[in-house]
């Protein structure tokens, strides 16, 4: 038993600053309201003065230091191949052995699904261990029945002690480890409750380090908060190889597996799942998925490609420009920078003479994507001139490009890539930058128009033609 005594100290839950006191800013990374009380275990003087009277002995270690020419890099041996394509394309290639893997997302977006089916995809030919802290046993064998995961290596436990699990880890040595969920593992050592700071810290260094020195990949399934976060402070996030996100509306079946951290490989990478009755499937073109169903003949309407990665998607952003009953006009966004629409708005009004002040604008990207990337600029005015004057934009057209302050439009990264995703999902026209249509060979775009512009007012032309 530890000698000591409990100590309540204040924990930033965004960076894991700790203060004896509450404070409504945190000092270290600025963020309000993040301080939450927490309970520690203290040592006594008595304890640290025995600790203080035993020195090191010099010289003496059960270290083992390896030439870094003999650790082996084999590819095959160093990765696990999952078989789900959209899983390894966002780790970069396969699970790596003895990475720890952070898997956050929404409640109800498809984190134990996923990692069920992952269980399911590789346990023909490696064991697995799935520890769980919030369901039993039973419930995990009913989840992998309704999605026809094959059962004959899996491990099932349900627990929350730390210090029991990684024993058990340990022991039985499987191929790889899944957690679910952080928030509910608890450590004796530590007396605060689980799911707090120290207790998130605590059980992720744990089994960090169990997971290291076995050589063990493990997933771990965290909560977020209410700002869309993993809960728990960003050390953790720190203490982990990989974190990976699923995106996606709640109401909609397609979801969006994004890498924002990843030692082993790009974090430009996403995977997109569809969420049906039995699990989810791989979606191989998400372009096709995205513009199914879209409206034809429809002012408003614009076709953007954006980049993920190395993969290029094509996505519909819809625009609606009506008479505002209101003094001020409403500006809303959804899958779109709101703070961009309203550049954007301002730049149409300064520099093409379209008058948006007693307007209401709303934008929607649809299918659920975040466009983030400022290569959608152009898309998203000519969706909104479109609408403001109701005439449709070609069906088969779509637009690339970003727009400055003046008016220009502006080049973009891979625009060859763009274009051959364009002309394989049947668009016959592409408005893009002027300045980059003379770096493409022509040649391989046959079946496209290409439309060079140099500002938005010659865009908004072109498809008044």
């Amino acid at each position: 038993m530890k000698e000591g005594k409990l100590k309540t100290i204040f924990v930033c839950s965004n960076c894991g600053e700790t203060s004896p006191r509450w404070m409504g800013r945190c000092p270290s990374c600025g963020e309000w309201n993040t301080m939450t009380e927490d309970v520690v275990m203290t040592e006594s003087k008595s304890a640290t003065s025995k600790k203080a009277a035993a020195p090191r002995a010099t010289g003496v270690t059960s270290l083992v230091a390896s030439r870094l020419s003999d650790i082996s890099t084999d590819e095959e041996k160093s990765r696990i191949i999952t078989g789900i394509h959209e899983l390894d394309r966002v780790l970069g290639g396969g699970i790596v052995l003895g990475s720890v893997v952070l898997l956050g997302g929404e409640p109800g977006a498809g984190k134990s699904t996923l990692l069920l089916q992952l269980c399911g995809a590789i346990s023909d030919r490696h064991n697995v261990l799935y520890v769980t802290g919030e369901e039993s046993t039973r419930q995990i064998k009913l989840r992998a029945n309704r999605l026809h995961v094959a059962q004959e290596n899996i491990s099932l436990v349900a627990e929350i002690e730390i210090d029991e699990i990684c024993g058990l880890i340990e022991q039985m040595r499987p191929d790889l480890v899944v957690i679910d969920s952080i928030q509910t593992m608890h450590c004796g050592d530590v007396s605060s409750s689980a799911g707090s700071v120290s207790q998130v810290k605590e059980c992720s260094a744990r089994l960090l380090a169990v997971a290291k020195s076995c050589e063990i990949p493990t997933f771990i399934v965290g909560h977020v908060n209410k700002d869309g976060a993993i809960a728990g402070p960003k050390v953790m996030e720190h203490i982990v190889d990989t974190v990976l996100y699923f995106e996606g509306d709640k109401t909609l079946p397609y979801r969006v597996l994004r890498g924002v951290k990843n030692r082993y490989g790009s974090t430009n990478e996403i995977g997109m799942f569809d969420m049906t009755g039995t699990g989810l499937t791989e979606i191989e073109n998400p372009s096709q998925m995205l513009l199914d169903g879209r409206p034809l003949g429809i002012s408003g309407n614009c076709v953007a490609c954006t980049m993920e990665g190395t993969r290029p998607i094509l996505s519909e952003i819809q625009a609606l420009v009506t008479k505002s009953g209101f003094g001020t006009p409403r500006r809303a966004a959804s899958g779109f920078d709101f703070n961009r629409t309203n550049l954007l708005v301002a730049v149409l009004e300064k520099r093409a003479g379209y008058f948006f002040g007693n307007l209401d604008v709303y934008i929607n990207i649809v299918g659920g994507l975040d466009l983030d990337e400022t290569a959608c600029d152009l898309a998203v005015c000519l969706a909104m001139v479109s609408s403001l004057m109701d005439k449709p934009i070609g069906d088969k057209t779509v637009a690339i490009g970003e727009v400055g302050l003046a008016g220009e439009v502006r080049s973009v990264t891979f625009l060859e890539n763009r274009l051959r995703e364009a002309q394989r999902i049947g668009f016959t026209r592409a408005i893009v930058p002027k300045h980059s249509l003379k770096q493409l060979d022509v040649s391989e775009f046959p079946d496209m128009e290409l439309t060079g512009v140099s500002y938005i007012r010659d865009a908004i032309q072109a498809i008044k033609q």
